[in-house]
């Protein structure tokens, strides 16, 4: 990555920057979304840069006229660059002074002015990215809150957060990362809760990462930070809802945001975090208490249902009263393992067909699915219907998990389970889930031991992480993420 010293400076000859500029970005009909227009202000000649395709068009056009009017109102001026900066009709307005900066700033879409016989140029930010609304995001939907969410613009997201978060500690710091992309990320914080180890060892990450580019937005800054390598288990928090990243920022958690991306990134986070959804916050706490133990038991199914089945059935350790719960019959074509296993992989397809399908096809698909598997697959002897039932069973838990990062997560672990029970039946499952365990006990994100509360037992945390509490009776922020201010409700705490 260039260096600051490495930038070339503006030259005093209006034409001669206009040649760099040119050579550069090869204005004309090689790169037609750039734009150049010459101009006369008060006798100086002066050059505007800009991306047609990221400025917004009739604020131009009014500062155009703004530039004509006094032009032709004042034929000279004692300091034309003062004049011209005090006519600059826009609230963001900064000076440059090297050629690498006008460029940067033009590609962000800005537009940039450049006057003959000056070192120093404008830059006024007129960007007008081209997006949708905020609309609620698909997979965290509740019944009752609000219905925005995030959207591909960097700027309304981190107007989105503000708008909930008024306190003059509210940052938003902007950096830039990748050499050709040059992508806006913003870490959102409250400067006097958040903790400055945390801050600086994000910002030390960030400032690491040299690389062409991050179209992938936000996923390739999580495998930058994180380095996560193999582990499945997500480590970061995605959300698309303003409300869900306030939440977390008033806890004491670093939002990071990218640029075109619809989502933000959470940190730091525990395995718990991902198990938590908005709608337990919107309705009453008992309510919300027992959406999230139902939510518990779904994950739970979704990962240990059918490898509990599988054992129990291959051991014949179901006892009278539960045999209803194995085959009926103890004659069939396919080894149950591998039954299961094409039921996962065709669930699997199924879910990716259905995200490539258009909507007006989807019924079709499902009738499809229905007819296929549901009936026909078992009349052929591929499937017994217990199969079809506990696979089904599990992939409803999956679903029912808040995070999809986890809900792979959870899949992953849930075939690895399948195969141990397959090929080395008890020992294998009690030593495969024994190792989860341990190995999910080491992990660390950002210096934060993901199985917390658990390990280490803390618990304040478990209680809150079980039970849904009330917004009154939520005192103190969570000590995981070792907030500069612990408490939540200041007057209460003082009074006490």
């Amino acid at each position: 990555m260039p260096k600051q010293t490495d930038k070339k400076p503006l030259d005093r000859s209006i034409e001669e920057n206009a040649r760099k500029m040119k050579g550069i970005l090869d204005i004309g009909p090689k790169n037609f979304d750039v734009g150049e227009r010459e101009i006369m202000i008060l006798g100086r000649d002066c050059r505007i840069y800009y991306t047609n395709s990221l400025v917004d068009s009739t604020i131009v056009v009014m500062m155009m006229r703004e530039f004509m009017r006094l032009s032709n109102e004042n034929e000279q001026a004692e300091n034309v660059f003062q004049e011209i900066k005090q006519h600059l009709v826009h609230y963001q307005v900064e000076e440059i002074t090297t050629i690498d900066d006008t460029v940067d700033k033009m590609l962000t879409g800005r537009i940039v002015l450049l006057i003959d016989g000056e070192t120093t140029g404008f830059d006024i930010d007129l960007r007008h990215y081209p997006g949708r609304q905020p609309a609620e995001p698909d997979v965290e939907k509740v019944v009752r809150g609000s219905k925005d969410g995030f959207t591909e613009n960097i700027i309304e997201d981190s107007g989105l957060i503000r708008r909930r978060i008024r306190d003059p500690h509210f940052r938003c710091e902007m950096m830039q990362i990748g050499v050709r992309s040059k992508t806006d990320i913003c870490l959102c914080y409250l400067k006097d809760v958040a903790n400055p180890g945390l801050l600086e060892t994000l910002r030390k990450e960030l400032r690491a990462i040299c690389v062409d580019g991050i179209p992938m937005a936000d996923n390739a800054l999580e495998e930058f930070i994180l380095k996560q390598a193999w582990n499945p288990f997500p480590l970061v928090r995605y959300t698309g809802r303003p409300d869900v990243a306030a939440a977390h920022i008033i806890e004491g958690h670093v939002v990071l945001i990218t640029d075109t991306s619809p989502s933000v990134m959470i940190l730091p986070t525990t395995l718990f975090h991902h198990l938590q959804h908005a709608e337990e916050y919107r309705q009453i706490t008992v309510a919300g208490a027992l959406q999230r133990w139902m939510r518990f038991i779904a994950v739970l199914g979704s990962v240990f249902l059918v490898p509990l089945w599988l054992l129990l059935v291959q051991e014949h350790l179901l006892p009278p009263q539960l045999s209803f719960i194995g085959p009926n019959s103890s004659h069939y074509h396919i080894p149950l393992l591998v039954q299961i296993l094409i039921a996962e992989v065709g669930i699997e397809a199924l879910r990716m067909a259905a995200i490539h399908t258009p909507t007006s096809l989807s019924t079709a698909l499902g009738l499809i699915a229905a007819v296929l598997i549901g009936q026909i697959a078992i009349e052929a002897g591929i499937f017994i219907p217990e199969v079809i039932l506990y696979t089904s069973v599990a992939a409803i838990g999956g679903f029912a998990t808040p995070s999809y990062d986890l809900q792979l997560a959870n899949k992953v672990v849930r075939i690895v389970l399948i195969l141990a029970v397959g090929f080395f039946h008890v020992p294998g499952f009690m030593l495969t889930t024994t190792l989860l365990i341990i190995y999910l006990s080491h992990v660390m994100n950002l210096n934060t031991p993901y199985l917390w509360p658990f390990i280490p037992f803390n618990p304040i945390g478990l209680y809150n992480i079980l039970i849904r509490r009330a917004l009154p009776t939520s005192v103190l922020r969570p000590s995981i993420v070792r907030p500069l201010d612990k408490s939540r409700q200041p007057a209460k705490s003082k009074s006490k």
